[in-house]
């Protein structure tokens, strides 16, 4: 396994701190462990001064603002370090995949809730936002669990073939959905999937993750006796992994591209609005058959 995917989640820590008191500048504040505590608590983020913002040990103004694209900032504020521009590559194509595919449940989401109140935009966002579960946007996190698992299995010796084998058929006898795989409206194959394995390899980036998640195309396609797609989010999940992020930070990825997304679907919402046309065929395709009061 390379170094890359063996250090996943692995930030440089940087002793930092807020400051109040301008005498003090050269040192973060600390306070005092709580008993029993074997160290202080701290953070090692961001902290500002009167005249100074710091993140993760630049200086916001003179290093980062106008010099660093959002894409490698969202980078170094996660790990704590610049991309290498194979990584940049990588999680840029991510947040543009998942930025936006129509009118799914959390795009609906967001736009019903701003025509309930159209005061509050962050509202509509976040309701949106709290649409990313197993089923839509955050399946990307059990895929990467799952791919996680392998790469740890590959490393201790286990063939390739024999995890994916046996992960395919450890969820198909316990009727589990398989985190990464089909979709519901992309047939025979999730355009997007390729594309971003494409861009990893073309970077550098694909390693012993993207390695795992085709081994379980294959034995998933064996297992079923038929073509079932890598979606989005098990390439999602894949290529951001051998880009070194852990797998418990993949849904924020799907979090910060979807919130993009919503903003454009709350925007036109408000120019043209679809709640009334949503909720009559809502009322159509969905009547009342509970019981009813004489007259």
């Amino acid at each position: 396994m390379s170094a890359r995917c063996r250090s996943a989640g692995r930030a440089t820590a940087r002793p930092t701190g807020r400051l109040t008191n301008p005498a003090r500048r050269a040192q973060p504040n600390r306070r005092r462990p709580r008993p029993g505590a074997s160290e202080m608590p701290a953070q090692s983020i961001a902290y500002s001064t009167t005249d100074k913002i710091v993140v993760r040990g630049k200086d916001l103004v003179d290093e980062l603002i106008g010099h660093v694209d959002f894409t490698s900032m969202i980078c170094l504020h996660l790990r704590g370090e610049m991309p290498t521009p194979g990584q940049r590559a990588v999680v840029d194509s991510v947040l543009v995949a998942l930025m936006e595919h129509g009118l799914t449940p959390s795009s609906l989401t967001a736009r019903l809730i701003y025509s309930s109140a159209p005061e509050a935009v962050q509202g509509a966002v976040a309701a949106g936002l709290l649409g990313a579960g197993g089923h839509f946007l955050g399946s990307t996190e059990n895929a990467g669990r799952l791919l996680r698992e392998g790469a740890v299995a590959l490393d201790q010796g286990t063939a390739v073939e024999d995890f994916a084998t046996a992960a395919v058929a450890r969820h198909l006898a316990a009727r589990l959905p398989f985190p990464g795989f089909g979709h519901h409206i992309h047939r025979p194959d999730d355009p997007r999937a390729p594309r971003l394995l494409t861009v990893a390899r073309e970077n550098g980036v694909a390693a012993v993750h993207v390695e795992v998640l085709e081994a379980i195309g294959v034995a998933m396609d064996k297992a079923k006796g038929r073509h079932v797609t890598v979606n989005a989010t098990g390439a999602v999940a894949a290529v951001l992994l051998d880009a070194g992020f852990p797998w418990n930070s993949l849904r924020g990825f799907s979090l910060i591209a979807r919130a993009a997304g919503l903003v454009g679907h709350v925007l036109e919402e408000a120019e043209r609005p679809v709640d009334r046309a949503i909720w009559d065929a809502a009322e159509e395709r969905i009547p009342y058959d509970g019981p009813r009061t004489a007259g």
